[in-house]
Formats: structure tokens, sequence, C-alpha cells
């Protein structure tokens, strides 16, 4: 059995690590990232940003953390708040922000 010089180990060690950091770079220019969703028909980041700045007006972000923190809604209430939820899930899919 043969066995490698050190000199033989270190190019080893070397080609493997660029290996590895080579396979690391082609998967890090999109991160698994997926992209921005496409916003359902009739809906543009605008549109969207109007409607959540409205229901800001009315008071909804008080209304999740309650939620969150076991206060009971009214049906307006948790309605108004999952309607904000879902604008906000669109509007950061969609990227509106950027």
């Amino acid at each position: 059995m043969r066995f490698l010089t050190g000199k033989a180990v270190a190019s080893t060690v070397v080609l493997a690590i660029c290996a590895g950091l080579a396979g690391c770079a082609n998967e890090s220019k999109t991160g698994g990232d997926p992209g921005a969703r496409p916003l359902p028909a009739g809906m543009s980041c605008p549109s969207i940003k109007v409607e959540m700045d409205r229901l800001v007006g009315r008071g909804v972000q008080g209304l999740i953390e309650g939620r969150q923190n076991g206060r009971k809604l009214t049906p307006t209430q948790t309605s108004d708040a999952d309607r904000y939820n879902e604008l906000l899930s669109l509007y950061l899919g969609a990227r509106c922000y950027t």
C-alpha cells in the first residue's frame, strides 16, 4: 500500500476545499430564493399598500397585537386583522417594498 506524502495530502485537501467552495458558490447565487411571487389578478403593489394603510388607520396593528396576547376580538375586528395579514403576505411575497 502506498502512502501519500505531506505535499500530496496538502494538495488533496486544498482541492477538496476548492471543490466544496465552488459548490457553495453556485448555490449562493440564488440562495434558494424562489423570487417574487405574482400578485392575484386585479391587484397591484400600490393598491395593496392603500388598503393596508386604510386598515392601519383603523387601528388594525393594535388588534393583531391584542389577538396575539389572547384578547377576544369581534368578528369585524377579526376580519380586519386577517385581511391585513393576508395583504402583508402578498405585499412581502411580491416584493413590493423594493
